[in-house]
């Protein structure tokens, strides 16, 4: 396991932060309320604990399958539905929805190889990730990459904790399956538009990791 780079400046904040709560509560509370410079310590290590955890990179062997579209988060799957798309296809479009609740790993990863034809960075409110116009309203990064097989289109969606979405693609670009495209620090979700004639292969409240479950056919 490694930490990603969107960690470093954040991580060494708490570290920092870490260290002068538990030097204060030492010098002042060391004689008198040993019990107590105790809890400090273990709390304040176990957020410190929980942030190095949330920008963990673990080791996995990705998929590479073109047949497929792949998951492009870790989380679990809150919606599967028809619905129209209005910011790119304008038509019908079967939408999979991805919730990253905080522990899970955040990095996003693309769903399928291809050109990028399309990304625009969009504000927005901060609802909560499982509102239903979270997808519309909330703060949020499309992506629409074309392949031999059809177009996919991504969103990266902050919640009422993301305060930050990261997005490394560009229009032209050509990317490759499972590899990483962003980042979104601390809770979201990520949906994914598919033809209408695609083949789910998830289901609702399935468990899922980016870059390795399927998630739909061609």
């Amino acid at each position: 396991m490694t930490i990603h780079k969107e960690g470093y400046r954040t991580i060494a904040l708490v570290a920092l932060v870490f260290a002068v709560i538990n030097l204060v509560s030492y010098y002042y509370l060391g004689g008198s309320l040993p019990w107590l410079v105790t809890v400090v310590f273990i709390v304040t290590l176990a957020l410190l604990l929980f942030i190095i955890s949330f920008f963990r990179v673990p080791r996995r062997t990705h998929a590479d399958d073109e047949s497929q579209i792949i998951c492009p988060a870790d989380g679990k799957v809150v919606v599967i539905e028809e619905t129209t798309e209005t910011e790119y296809f304008n038509d019908r479009r079967v939408q999979v929805s991805i919730f990253m609740s905080p522990a899970n790993v955040h990095i996003n990863r693309n769903p399928v190889s291809g050109e990028v034809i399309y990304t625009q960075h969009h504000k927005g409110k901060y609802l909560v990730a499982w509102h239903p116009k979270s997808s519309t309203e909330n703060e949020r990064w499309s992506v629409v990459v074309k392949n031999p097989h059809g177009t996919v289109l991504y969103k990266q969606i902050a919640g009422a904790l993301a305060k930050r979405i990261c997005n490394y693609l560009s229009v032209g670009q050509q990317v490759k399956q499972s590899e990483e495209y962003g980042f979104i620090k601390f809770g979201s979700r990520v949906d994914v538009l598919l033809p209408p004639d695609a083949k789910i292969l998830v289901t609702l409240n399935q468990v899922v990791k980016g870059g390795v479950t399927p998630l739909a056919g061609w």
